[in-house]
């Protein structure tokens, strides 16, 4: 739908909505940038206090996708007038000590009246403009590393079912109260990273070609390095799979390519939204062991997945 809007020219937008990167960078000076996000959603879990946590960590997630440091924020509030103003507080208290964590200052918000809960902040933080990373700048030759397992989004399907497993639940809540902050800032200090992106709504095929179509390449993902969360595959089996991860295989396999031993379980996790996600690095082939190595010691779970190839058909291939 944006692109049926009259686009404005402003030299200063480094980044726009234009290449569906993760946040957008505004230029104020030759050593200072903005970079601006919002998010917000419906719970995911049953806890106020740690859908609250959840909703901080996600918001904070696309300011390090671009390799910024989260400085202030604004909390986003839908709340019904007929419910438990202790539920609203914990929420709020949730996000706030994510928001602490990351050193990222509450400066206000905005709420309505809603039937429906809704939580999430606008995110604002500072970058130098000469090191915006964005999800276009991938190289032929280039390691991929992804920093969290997949599977929140079935999992959470299956908590609003009743049916998850408390271990499940457990995974995916310290996956998803998890900052990429540590992440984001191992990988800015001294590594050859060319792009980078994190997976969220649109899973991991949906991130990883708007990166591949981004920088001109295609991307080879291999099948059995992808890391999954304990219960993914499960939920799959069961049937616990959400709407948006139909609408997301609908949208982009049709760039995929698959060997035939690839699993059914893991072909449809490819596709998983997820709440919170890890992040996407594209770094120099040479650069990639040792960077997967610091993740490792700051006890980051990174796994190298894929490559980066020569732009072809199809964009992406997933193999065992």
């Amino acid at each position: 739908m944006l692109g049926k809007l009259a686009r404005q020219h402003d030299p200063n937008v480094l980044v726009g909505f234009d290449k569906a990167d993760d946040a957008g960078v505004y230029l104020l000076s030759a050593e200072l940038a903005l970079v601006q996000t919002v998010d917000f959603f419906t719970p995911i879990v049953d806890d106020p206090h740690t859908f609250g946590q959840i909703a901080a960590t996600n918001a904070l997630s696309d300011i390090y996708a671009m390799g910024g440091k989260p400085v202030s924020s604004l909390a986003l509030v839908c709340f019904s007038d007929q419910a438990d103003v202790e539920i609203l507080e914990q929420i709020l208290a949730g996000g706030l000590s994510k928001m602490m964590e990351a050193g990222c200052t509450v400066i206000g918000g905005h709420s309505i009246r809603d039937p429906e809960i809704k939580f999430g902040y606008s995110v604002t933080g500072t970058i130098n403009p000469k090191k915006v990373l964005t999800n276009s700048g991938a190289q032929e030759g280039d390691a991929l590393i992804l920093t969290k397992a997949l599977g929140t989004g079935v999992i959470s399907t299956a908590i609003k079912r009743g049916a998850a497993e408390t271990a499940w639940i457990d995974a995916a809540t310290r996956s998803m109260t998890t900052l990429n902050k540590l992440a984001a800032e191992i990988m800015t200090d001294g590594f050859a990273v060319h792009a980078m992106t994190d997976v969220t709504g649109f899973g991991l095929i949906g991130h990883a070609r708007e990166m591949a179509l981004g920088s001109n390449v295609s991307l080879r993902l291999e099948s059995s390095r992808i890391p999954l969360l304990p219960g993914a595959v499960e939920c799959v089996r069961a049937g616990h799979v959400p709407g948006g991860l139909n609408a997301n295989r609908d949208f982009a396999e049709c760039m995929v390519n698959y060997e035939n031993i690839v699993p059914n379980e893991l072909r449809t996790l490819l596709y998983d939204p997820q709440t919170a996600g890890g992040l996407l690095i594209a770094v120099d082939a040479t650069d990639s062991d040792r960077l997967v190595h610091a993740l490792k010691e700051a006890k980051v779970p990174a796994v190298k997945i894929g490559e980066a190839l020569p732009s072809r058909k199809p964009l992406i291939e997933v193999a065992p």
